[in-house]
């Protein structure tokens, strides 16, 4: 008689018929080719899932930090009259605890030109403190130096631009803005040249190629707004309390001033981001869920399979609960094996993104990550350890309920029907 200990609930002998169905014999080749092909979804499904939910999160987050890295989190408009009171303003601004950086500035368009190339750009008036205060811009100044800036009648340019320009830093370029001085022969373009004292990457194509900043005198004498900005941006330390700060901002300043924030100037594309990073979670879900009816294909034909077997076990006395075990440890050995080893696959990958791009980007000669399509010059990838966590579980929870139906088919199966043929 056997002991208490060996029909407890997975008992050792249940483990080890479990472990012995999952090895491959002749004569069930075609069952082991499911389970591997299981094991193999399920791999690929977990470590797909990781990977693309860390390229999500790094994209936004790369975004993130680069758009409201240099437009700020909050922007102060004047309403319906010239914003003289800036630096009263400015003042009363950063009497709010959390508030990191107010940037007073003057934005306006112009063309940028050389002997060798001319192109559109964004002229950012700002003063010396404020654009080192810009993380996006000061902490990535490549070429050059922003010390003395605010003094100094030059600009600070994207390295994009000033490769497609051709010049280096003390070169000298030509801004050309189409509001300029009225004569009676029409309005004449305001043309100027400047030299250049820094060359920046915020790592933002876009940005690199685009934006031009300019002391902020200079920037009023040259689009003829003296002691006037356009707005005041706002940096704050957590972006995501910008509800928070808001309205009691917006109270100290008065109701003759404007103040939105990055979630209304930058709604429609974070939220692009947010229902493509759902679809990409959507697609490869599927993988797991085939890899899942695949484990139910193999256990049922498994059981179909091992008939004489389950009847001998019943006649010896195993229980329908030990039958039924049994099989559910086979299947679930399956989906565990396979959630394990794409948990591990898609973490190796996360952290050597960057390696496997340049080597396929050598091996293939291609760019994979064309920094004018994407926007950034390099492939992200942020893992958060809840969504990992969330994407095992589901995996787990996903390859053990594939084995409920067959297992429970083969405790209910009944030992004389099974060796009336024997």
């Amino acid at each position: 008689m056997a002991n208490d200990a060996d029909t407890m609930p997975f008992a050792p002998f249940e483990w080890m018929l479990a472990l012995r169905y999952l090895r491959p014999r002749r004569k069930e080749g075609f069952i082991s080719v499911i389970a591997g092909f299981s094991f193999f979804g399920i791999l690929l499904g977990v470590a797909t899932l990781i990977i693309v939910m860390a390229v999500m999160n790094g994209f936004r987050n790369e975004l993130f930090d680069k758009i409201l890295g240099v437009n700020g989190h909050m922007v102060v408009h004047k309403i319906d009259a010239p914003f003289t009171d800036y630096e009263e303003v400015a003042k009363k601004i950063r009497t709010f605890a959390g508030v990191r950086t107010v940037v007073p500035l003057i934005e306006g368009q112009a063309m940028i030109s050389t002997s060798v190339q001319a192109s559109g750009a964004l002229v950012r008036g700002v003063t010396e403190d404020s654009l080192k205060h810009l993380s996006a811009v000061g902490g990535n100044v490549r070429f050059g130096t922003l010390d003395g800036f605010g003094s100094k009648r030059a600009l600070a340019i994207g390295t994009r631009m000033a490769n497609a320009l051709g010049v280096r830093v003390g070169d000298g370029v030509t801004l050309v803005a189409p509001r300029g001085a009225t004569t009676p022969f029409g309005t004449v373009p305001r043309v100027k040249r400047y030299p250049i004292a820094a060359i920046f990457e915020i790592g933002m194509s876009e940005y690199d190629s685009t934006i031009v900043f300019m002391p902020l005198k200079e920037a009023q004498s040259y689009f003829r707004k003296p002691g006037q900005v356009n707005a005041i941006e706002i940096v704050i330390d957590n972006p995501d309390h910008v509800g928070v700060i808001h309205d009691p901002i917006l109270k100290a300043i008065g109701p003759s001033f404007a103040l939105s924030d990055w979630r209304q100037t930058n709604s429609s594309f974070f939220n692009a981001l947010q229902v493509e990073r759902n679809v990409m979670f959507l697609i490869p879900m599927l993988i797991v869920v085939v890899a899942a009816l695949n484990i139910i294909s193999g256990l049922i034909m498994l059981v179909k399979d091992k008939g004489r077997d389950i009847a001998v076990l019943r006649t010896m006395g195993a229980t329908r609960g030990a039958v039924m075990r049994i099989f559910f440890i086979t299947g679930a050995s399956i989906g565990v094996a396979g959630t394990l080893a794409g948990l591990l696959l898609g973490v190796a990958v996360c952290a050597n993104i960057e390696t496997i791009q340049n080597f396929i980007e050598k091996l293939t000669g291609t760019s994979l990550f064309p920094g004018e399509i994407y926007y950034l010059l390099h492939l992200p990838a942020e893992m958060d350890v809840g969504e990992v966590v969330s994407v095992v579980i589901m995996a787990l929870v996903l390859s053990l309920l594939a084995t409920l139906y067959p297992s429970w088919r083969a405790s209910r199966l009944d030992p004389l029907e099974a060796l009336r043929y024997e």
